[in-house]
């Protein structure tokens, strides 16, 4: 099956092709042809599995091939890495129409958001706070929105945005074509559905039978020495196959203390955190999907902000808070049916969350053993090639060659001066006021 058998038109189809997109995965094969209908839906599936066209190609479609200027769509997601990512595939969807994209989220400059919505963008993406920030300035005007999409619902309730999302919701006509993705449905999810959609539909891309974590990735759990977690890291790194890596941290100074420690044993590391401004994080995010960087640290705030096909190891620095926390963050890898590698570093203090965490996503793994750096079976479990060490090793700069009857290069250092604040003349300074203090004692 692709594209056209679901009814998508052949300039999307073209469009997607040119990029190598062909096939169609399981949630947007159940999701396009019944919203291709304007039937409101709830889709369910876990991350990584296609959810943005899923619900873009439809949506692009519904608009026409020359829309009329003007917000007609509007897609609302959590975090601002989401938001680029969106539009990003938004764009390409579209790119051999003339719609209009234009994202909508905190941390940038007001003039070109609103510039672009000025000039009469078609498809809104944003966060909830500065979609209502301009829609209060009367910057923003959802009345003509004919179709909504809510993106990653279940963390707009883990970051309290539920009562944003109504306030949006009451911006637009009730008429609007709406939909709702998510990975799980939470009851305050289920509610807000009920509340502002139209008799929708339930589709949840998965079998009855599969376990909650994707099949394709390989989960490995090891009790770690914090001060041995750099080095198992770097032989990570050097594991084979490893291909971009995905380096998750609890905070701020721990992400940017590791990118510096990475950088220093010669691997190509970047970083996302909340102390880098929104420019800053999205430099390192462009980096890391062109491959400039293969290592990316970041912090939650990136985890539903990173899609990135060829994403092989996932690493948790620290456990993540919750179940919910763990499947997007190890979600970064696996990602369009590939397979992956999620590593897990517990501390002694963290065993009850990892066993919360692994009950609730009924993975079944052993307790974690105690591991270090050069234990064989961490060795064995990852691919990681005998004698290894957690350093890249780097090839000395080779020194320029005499010529022949060339004098011996040396370099003249002038004598420094001692002046009365040289470092090296305070001793004899000190010496001397102490033998004239006394000498005055005496007298």
């Amino acid at each position: 099956m692709n594209f056209s058998d679901l009814g998508i038109e052949s300039d999307l189809v073209d469009a997607l092709a040119s990029k190598g997109i062909l096939e169609p995965f399981p949630i947007q094969e159940q999701t396009i042809p019944i919203a291709l209908t304007g039937q409101d839906i709830i889709g369910q599936a876990k991350t990584g599995t296609g959810k943005t066209f899923g619900f873009g190609l439809p949506l692009i479609q519904a608009l026409g091939k020359n829309p009329e200027p003007g917000v007609k769509a509007l897609i609302v997601v959590p975090t601002r890495e989401l938001a680029v990512q969106v539009t990003e595939d938004i764009v390409l969807a579209a790119s051999n129409r003339s719609t209009a994209v234009v994202s909508i989220y905190g941390g940038k400059a007001y003039e070109g958001q609103v510039d672009a919505i000025k000039a009469g963008a078609q498809i809104v993406v944003g966060t909830p706070g500065r979609l209502l920030d301009l829609a209060s300035q009367r910057l923003l005007s959802l009345a003509d929105v004919k179709v909504m999409v809510l993106d990653e619902a279940d963390k707009m309730l883990d970051l309290g945005f539920l009562p944003d999302v109504e306030r949006l919701f009451s911006q637009t006509s009730p008429t609007r074509h709406t939909m709702l993705f998510s990975a799980t449905m939470p009851g305050p999810v289920v509610a807000l559905a009920r509340r502002f959609m139209n008799k929708p539909i339930h589709i949840r891309a998965t079998s009855p039978d599969e376990s909650i974590t994707q099949a394709n990735i390989k989960h490995f759990v090891y009790r770690a020495h914090a001060l041995d977690k750099d080095e198992v890291i770097g032989r990570i790194l050097q594991a084979e196959g490893r291909g971009k890596t995905v380096v998750f941290t609890r905070t701020k100074r721990q992400a940017a203390r590791l990118q510096e420690e990475l950088t220093d044993r010669g691997f190509s590391a970047g970083s996302v955190h909340g102390d880098l401004s929104q420019d800053a994080r999205e430099r390192a995010m462009a980096a890391f999907k062109a491959g400039k960087h293969d290592v990316l640290i970041a912090t939650d705030v990136a985890a539903r902000g990173i899609d990135v096909d060829d994403v092989t190891h996932v690493i948790n620095h620290t456990i993540p808070e919750d179940d919910k926390a763990y499947l997007h963050r190890v979600g970064r890898t696996g990602r369009a049916g590939k397979t992956g590698i999620a590593v897990t570093f517990v501390d002694w203090d963290d065993l009850h969350k990892w066993a919360l965490i692994n009950k609730a996503l009924e993975m079944g793994i052993p307790e974690p053993v105690e591991t270090y750096s050069s234990s064989p079976h961490f060795l064995k479990d990852l691919d990681i090639p005998e004698g290894t060490k957690g350093r890249v090793k780097t090839t000395p700069i080779p020194q320029k060659e005499k010529r022949a009857g060339e004098p011996p290069r040396t370099k003249t250092v002038p004598a420094k001066k001692p002046h009365a604040h040289d470092p090296s003349d305070m001793g004899d300074q000190r010496g001397r006021a102490r033998t004239r203090q006394r000498r005055r004692t005496t007298s």
